[in-house]
């Protein structure tokens, strides 16, 4: 019969009357239940455990078989312990893997009482180092979040299969595997299914997908975990997952004032401050081991004990005991060091002499050598840079600068941006992304720019990476954001960009407090901006461009309100060869094309879809995901279809552009962005006839005659005019540009 530890809650021994902060521990305390010890403060009965006194018995355990018995859960009653620590301060538990599965017959995910676990009545707290949200499964999104508590988070992530071929044993980066880390000071916590993802029937796949936060170096990832959905019978359904735990909520301050309560009892301990919320902890002091929580717990470690440690001392016989450390000293009639030396015989003063005379020449030599070394280090730094500068295209990029005479386009030095922005001080971040870092700097000429130092890029992006610099130089736009240059000399490229001074539009949208006071006139006007920006990259760009990312952080608005797109960390090139067929799905949740998803084909449709939703986010004030919100609302574009269909628009749009413009205005945008949000990419307007649209009704809006018609004249006109929405739907004359896939650009702010 397998044996178990199981915390109890407090509310079951409310009744028990408070004990002193160290209680004795009588030798009928059992200390050990199957092959687990159970070390003071933790104790199994009354008087054997350490009790706060605040109807709390974080230490109280029970020992259980678990023959025909089903375990309750720690939200209610009870968990398996499977190691306690107090050395670290720590409890290992085991968790329950949490199913979610697709039913083929209602085309929808199995209902499961989702479980959550409540620590906050207790002092146990999950740690954040050693756990995280592991997630298995095809276009399978998760996510934890707080319950029953002040203190509200929420992280999760995605996996996603775009073939059974790109899984691999080990790997859990996001195809079919995924994990998230969790923040501090988490004591509650359930576990969630988003069901606009989790409803994937692909071949080849299980059906179910699987979730769970859990230690993370007991978790190997196998690709039978998503062929055939094995994870929880090759694990049991449980796993193990890491608790941290104090003795006391107060700091070390507090607690040493408190002589009554203090729990560091043992000589030779030391309180420590918890790292992982409020409250303390006990340690033995260095050079002594054992429970800092019981009287003369802590005793002297025998450092020179070589059976127990490695020997300290480098000369055999030398070392010598002491109370908390060790000495390592050389016997008589020698000299040297124990330490890390040798041991030698007495020399003579000709001996002493000799050595002097040998020990200046040595420091000479070693001068010398330095000097030398030093000398070759600073050459092969320049011959370093220089091979990066080849590699990255540099050569081609400077003999093209000196063909094309008038080319603005810089080549800065590694030197001339670390002194732009002060050796990349953290104070002169501007955000940080998927595709890397971007720093604020003022460049020797007092130009203002953003200087992105991208992350790693393929091999093939190494060969092109100054042919495609210099064609995204060549990108002349008003409503794009300039490329001065870009230093080649360094691992990665940086990339330096015309700096935006006030902000993006999600912030002007959503993150200011008056973000929806917005004239329906300037939202109009940012969204013509937008598309003709994006027009022009996909149309008369050589070769074309495909932003990748559109979303309103991508958007920058200058102090005039003129929209300058922004960040092609994501974009790509019109392809040149098969090779490029395909591209791994990266973009954002909520703006992502549903199409670009299950296929992997980034096309100039994937785009039109993504400033779609920014269009919806003009219309509404409401952010593209959600997950805060009600099922039905969390995503924006899902939510916006739904109250189409349903003739409800009007409960989801912006209050003050319904009081100030006319709806049957609005309805034509909102026509707009429902076509650029079909769900088949040919099906969708291009970027040039989404401007056209949104400037005619820009004109409509503007003109005299269109501002004093009434809404039954207005909506006769709009009916009759050329270039409409439903025109764009039904014509065949549209055609997006080639569905193929294209090689990543890295680009910043």
């Amino acid at each position: 019969m397998m044996l178990l530890i199981a915390l109890i809650i407090a509310v079951l021994v409310s009744a028990w009357p408070p004990a002193a902060a160290t209680p004795p521990t009588p030798s009928s305390c059992q200390r050990r239940c199957g092959d687990l010890d159970i070390p003071y403060p933790f104790g199994i009965g009354r008087g054997c455990y350490h009790d706060t006194g605040e109807n709390d018995i974080t230490f109280g355990l029970t020992c259980h078989g678990t023959a025909g018995g089903r375990h309750r859960t720690i939200s209610g009653e009870m968990v398996e312990v499977i190691s306690l620590s107090v050395s670290h301060g720590q409890a290992r538990i085991l968790n329950d893997i949490v199913p979610w599965c697709y039913n083929p017959a209602s085309r929808s995910m199995d209902e499961e009482t989702l479980p959550w676990m409540d620590l906050s009545d207790s002092q146990f707290s999950l740690t954040v180092e050693a756990n995280r949200l592991v997630v298995v499964g095809c276009n399978s999104f998760a996510y934890v979040r707080s319950v029953n508590t002040s203190k509200e988070y929420m992280t999760g992530c995605m996996a996603t299969c775009p073939s059974a071929g790109q899984l691999e044993n080990g790997s859990c980066s996001g195809m079919g595997c995924c994990e998230a880390a969790i923040p501090r000071g988490v004591n509650t916590y359930q576990t969630l299914f988003e069901h606009n993802f989790n409803t994937s029937n692909i071949t080849g796949f299980s059906r179910c997908s699987y979730a769970v936060l859990m230690e993370a170096a007991e978790f190997s990832f196998q690709t039978t975990y998503v062929t055939t959905g094995d994870f929880v019978e090759s694990t049991g359904g449980k796993v193990p997952l890491v608790l941290d735990w104090v003795v006391g909520k107060e700091t070390c301050d507090e607690a040493v004032r408190n002589t009554t309560a203090y729990m560091c009892v043992s000589s030779n301990s030391e309180c420590v401050d918890s790292s992982n919320g409020p409250g303390y902890l006990c340690n033995c002091s260095r050079g002594y081991d054992g429970n800092p929580y019981v009287r003369d717990g802590c005793q002297d470690v025998n450092e020179c004990d070589d059976t127990t440690f490695k020997y300290p001392c480098s000369v055999p016989g030398t070392c010598v005991n002491t109370a908390g450390g060790f000495l390592c000293s050389c016997p008589d009639k020698t000299t040297g060091n124990a330490y890390n030396g040798t041991c030698d015989a007495k020399k003579s003063q000709l001996g002493v002499r000799m050595a002097v005379g040998v020990s200046v020449g040595l420091v000479v030599v070693v001068i010398a050598t330095s000097c030398a070394y030093m000398m070759n280090q600073k050459r092969s730094l320049a011959a370093v840079k220089q091979s990066y500068f080849r590699q990255h295209g540099g050569l081609l990029l400077f003999e093209e600068m000196k063909s094309k005479q008038g080319l603005s386009f810089t080549l800065f030095t590694k030197e001339e941006l670390e002194e732009a922005t002060d050796k990349f001080d953290e104070r002169n971040v501007l955000g940080k992304g998927g595709n890397g870092t971007v720093y604020k700097g003022a460049l020797k000429d007092k130009r203002l720019v953003a200087i992105k130092k991208c992350k790693l890029i393929n091999e093939r992006q190494e060969k092109e990476f100054g042919k495609e610099m210099l064609i995204l130089s060549q990108v002349n736009h008003r409503n794009v954001v300039r490329l001065y240059g870009c230093c080649l000399e360094v691992e990665v490229p940086m990339l330096v960009y015309q700096f935006i001074p006030n902000g993006t539009l999600y912030q002007l949208i959503h993150g200011r407090p008056h973000g929806s006071r917005i004239s329906f006139t300037t939202r109009l006007k940012i969204a013509h901006e937008t598309a003709e920006a994006l027009a022009y990259l996909h149309s008369w760009a050589s070769p074309p461009i495909i932003h990748g990312d559109v979303k309103s952080p991508n958007i920058l608005i200058d102090e005039d309100y003129m929209a300058k797109v922004a960040d092609f960390g994501a974009s790509a090139l019109a392809p040149t060869d098969e090779d490029q067929f395909v591209t791994f799905v990266q973009g954002t949740y909520g703006y992502l094309d549903p199409e670009y998803m299950q296929t992997s084909k980034l096309t100039s449709k994937s785009d039109v879809y993504s400033f779609g939703v920014v269009l919806l986010e003009l219309l509404t004030c409401k952010k593209a995901m959600n997950l805060q919100a009600l099922e039905e609302e969390k995503n924006l574009s899902s939510h916006f279809l739904l109250a189409m269909s349903e003739n409800r628009l009007d409960e989801i749009l912006d209050e003050q552009i319904k009081g100030e413009q006319s709806i049957e205005l609005i309805e034509q945008v909102a026509e707009l962005a429902k076509h650029c949000l079909e769900m088949a990419s040919e099906k969708r307007p291009s970027m040039r006839e989404a401007a056209e649209e949104l400037d005619r009704v820009m004109k409509l809006s503007q003109h005299p005659w269109g501002q004093e018609t009434s809404d039954e004249e207005l909506k006769a006109l709009l009916a009759g005019s050329p270039g409409t929405c439903s025109e764009i739907e039904l014509s065949n004359a549209y055609v997006s540009m080639t569905d193929s896939a294209y090689l990543g650009v890295q680009s910043p702010r």
